[in-house]
């Protein structure tokens, strides 16, 4: 790749996942990457897939004031950022009678305001150049929605809708804006990197239990290969003209089309109640 396509990444939450596939495929595609990781021990592992590419960022996104000075710093040794991928993020299972404030609070933090400062921090900078890529990574449970995922879906149905208000603002600057939203990949996002409210509430016992053995069951085994969607990223970020919103996964495109179906007729059935709500002349 010559110095004329190269790029610089900042990818949060390199350590595992989608993350890690993300800033694996750009590494080995000629980008240089800055990753942000939670640990020292896998900030050392990150640096070590290319010492002179991959810059670790030990930053929790959540920490909203530190993140400002870390984008400043990694800008200094890795120079301008032309990619902004917000991946950092979890899910949170249960049934929102049954979960806490602190759940919700925890859950928005990690997923929508962390992402926010993120790109706060990396706006000034892409407004001067008048170029950069901001991808936000969402969830097709940003648009349908699951039991037990209330907060989860919550919070990405609000980084979509984020990502896509923000894609207006700064169109005229040279910066692109793209909600990438996956389906069901194969990363620990069911298993380890779940955080899941207890059960307290029998009547939620018929929607809760069955859909936990699912999940649980069916973690390590989901049908996305992480690897393609980092190359789906790459194609992304090459595209002239990237879209606002980008599904990855044939279970994501049937789930969304099946919704906007549903949306459509629903629409319609109530449409007369919707137009009688304005004055007469």
């Amino acid at each position: 790749m010559t110095a004329a396509t190269a790029r610089t990444f900042l990818i949060t939450g390199v350590s595992s996942g989608l993350g890690r596939a993300f800033a694996e495929a750009a590494l080995q595609a000629g980008h240089q990457v800055i990753g942000t990781v939670r640990k020292d021990t896998d900030a050392e592992a990150f640096s070590a897939l290319a010492p002179d590419r991959a810059y670790p960022l030990v930053l929790d996104v959540t920490c909203f004031d530190a993140i400002p000075q870390a984008v400043a710093d990694a800008e200094r040794k890795a120079g301008p950022i032309d990619v902004l991928v917000n991946n950092a993020g979890y899910g949170q299972e249960g049934a929102l009678e049954e979960s806490s404030m602190d759940d919700a609070q925890r859950q928005f933090a990690a997923n929508v305001f962390g992402p926010i400062a993120m790109i706060k921090a990396v706006l000034p900078g892409m407004r001067a150049r008048r170029k950069g890529h901001i991808v936000n990574v969402t969830s097709m449970g940003g648009f349908i929605t699951m039991p037990g995922l209330s907060l989860y879906c919550g919070s990405k149905f609000a980084l979509e809708g984020v990502s896509e208000a923000l894609s207006k603002e700064v169109a005229g600057l040279g910066i692109k804006v793209t909600a990438l939203a996956p389906g069901q990949f194969r990363t620990d996002w069911a298993g380890r990197s779940m955080d899941r409210a207890a059960r307290s509430i029998a009547d939620y016992d018929d929607v809760m239990n069955p859909l936990r053995s699912a999940r649980i069951a069916k973690s390590g085994r989901q049908p996305g290969d992480p690897a393609k969607a980092a190359q789906a990223l790459l194609t992304l970020v090459e595209a002239p003209t990237p879209p606002t919103r980008l599904f990855l996964g044939e279970d994501a495109l049937s789930l969304v089309e099946r919704k906007l179906e549903s949306m459509k007729d629903e629409i319609t059935e109530w449409e007369d109640l919707s137009r009688s709500t304005s004055f007469t002349s």
